[in-house]
């Protein structure tokens, strides 16, 4: 059995590699609303209906721990954040666009 590692954690599935890296809803919608370009925190969390600001600041704070988003800080007042893809963002996002259809084909429908 193979054991894939990243950034100092070991998994038996390469899936489960993934869904850590991406799983759950509000990381993935993170991912989707960042396909166009960075954005201010105000306008991201606003795009994530619903997201509290906890689940937000955690969401965020991991996805660029593992090198997903980047969060850039600019030195002004009032404080302005801004979140981006990553090239490695850049590369899940394909499979999230392919999501995103897969849910508009789906919508009124049976599959």
């Amino acid at each position: 059995n193979k054991i894939y590692s990243y950034k100092g954690r070991e998994y038996l599935c390469s899936l489960e590699l993934a869904m850590d890296l991406i799983g759950g809803k509000w990381k993935t919608m993170m991912i989707f609303h960042l396909k166009d370009g960075a954005l201010r925190s105000s306008e991201l969390m606003r795009s994530l209906h619903g997201i509290s600001n906890k689940m937000f600041t955690q969401t965020a704070r991991e996805l660029e721990r593992d090198g997903i988003i980047s969060r850039r800080v600019y030195p002004v007042v009032p404080p302005k954040v801004e979140y981006e893809l990553t090239d490695m963002g850049m590369s899940v996002l394909p499979i999230v666009l392919d999501m995103a259809q897969w849910g508009i084909d789906v919508s009124d429908s049976s599959v």
